[in-house]
């Protein structure tokens, strides 16, 4: 019976030709461990030239010169967004971004708000234009100020305002205030 199972062992392996290599080809190079080392050293070092404050360019919404701007946060009251359109909300500070480019406008802003945040106000002004561009184009520092309130943390809501005040040209910007708490709910 052996005999049998050894001849159809041999007719299954007729024309296979028996392998010259033993060891297989992935394909891939061999891992330069220092190579590696330095670039995991690199990724984990810090860099002070990049400056991460979580307000992203990547899908800036476009708004026209005389847009108004409005925005409010999950959870925020109608009532209260009222008032800030209004202006019965006084605000506390005021910040002109005119003449500034994106980047400047963008670092601007962010320690301003960092600031208004420390002192517990709970209404600022940002003046951003509603520059007519000579290309056609949308306002940039409006378009991105706009897209900006909405991605930060401490932004509750925003309007254009009242015409004294920049109209189209400026928003209320109404804070949170972290230390306190309960007041803004």
């Amino acid at each position: 019976m052996q005999d049998d199972d050894f001849s159809l062992f041999k007719a299954q392996l007729h024309g296979v030709k028996p392998i010259k290599y033993d060891r297989a080809d992935t394909g891939k190079p061999k891992t330069n461990r220092a190579q590696l080392a330095t670039l995991r050293q690199a990724a984990t070092a810090r860099v002070d030239a990049i400056k991460v404050d979580g307000l992203s360019d990547q899908f800036v919404i476009d708004v026209g010169p005389e847009d108004p701007l409005y925005w409010a946060a999950n959870g925020v009251q109608e009532g209260q967004m009222r008032k800030l359109k209004l202006g019965q909300i006084s605000f506390e500070g005021s910040l002109d971004l005119h003449g500034m480019n994106v980047e400047k406008a963008r670092d601007t802003l962010w320690e301003f708000i960092a600031e208004a945040n420390k002192l517990e106000v709970r209404c600022v002004r940002i003046t951003h234009g509603k520059a007519v561009r000579m290309d056609g184009r949308k306002p940039m520092i409006k378009s991105h100020v706009n897209t900006w309130l909405r991605q930060h943390t401490q932004v509750l809501g925003f309007t254009s305002c009242l015409a004294k005040h920049g109209g189209t040209g400026a928003v209320y910007v109404m804070l949170k205030r972290t230390m306190m708490d309960g007041r803004d709910e």
